[in-house]
């Protein structure tokens, strides 16, 4: 994992907050309180002090109203065809964790796969996330448990899980070594942002 991370074309998650925020004429105090983050907590990830967890971006995406995406991709235009070289993915380092794009933020269908390579213990954090659509995971290598509503699912190499995404959900590595999944979310309304979370009907940061 950790040669992984440094060879990943990782982006600068602060910077590229800082001109989300910025070009929507946004105050760090205002996309706080909408994000329902500390303004300190968001101040630190803004400098660049410390990395934001999964959820903590999709909470930061919704405030923005656009797609976790947009943290690691420039606006293209969409095209109804998209292929991409493994090194030409765009990544983004997380809380001991990559997201890799795999091109759904250029496609003009309802469609958004990504890849996540996660360290031993990395989880999408302690806040359930909901959205629009449908989820499908593959998991690739290593374990993956996800929780969906009120079930546990243990998923190893070759294991597949589908679901409703407005169902609360959350991930977390259980095992000892590094987790490999394709995740795939479609399905979602024709102009609604797949990864911008309804944190209305998720949990709040510190949650349990």
């Amino acid at each position: 994992m950790e040669s992984f991370m440094r060879e990943a074309a990782s982006v600068n998650v602060a910077a590229s907050l800082r001109e989300l925020r910025e070009s929507r004429g946004i105050s760090m105090r205002t996309l706080a309180t909408k994000s329902g983050l500390s303004a300190n907590a968001l101040s630190m990830i803004e400098r660049g002090k410390t990395s934001p967890s999964v959820s903590t971006l999709y909470k930061l995406a919704d405030a923005l109203g656009v797609s976790i995406t947009a943290f690691f991709s420039v606006e293209n235009e969409k095209k109804q065809v998209v292929f991409l070289k493994s090194d030409e993915r765009m990544h983004m380092s997380f809380t001991r964790g990559v997201f890799e794009g795999l091109g759904g933020a250029q496609f003009s269908g309802r469609v958004e796969p990504f890849m996540l390579t996660l360290e031993s213990g990395a989880a999408s954090g302690p806040s359930t996330i909901v959205h629009s659509g449908h989820e499908f995971v593959f998991c690739l290598r290593g374990k993956l448990e996800y929780q969906v509503d009120r079930q546990f699912f243990h998923l190893e190499a070759g294991d597949s899980l589908l679901f409703a995404s407005k169902l609360k959900h959350k991930w977390k590595n259980t095992g000892n070594t590094v987790t490999t999944a394709l995740v795939i979310i479609s399905g979602f309304e024709e102009g609604e942002q797949p990864h911008a979370m309804h944190w209305k009907n998720g949990g709040s940061e510190g949650d349990g």
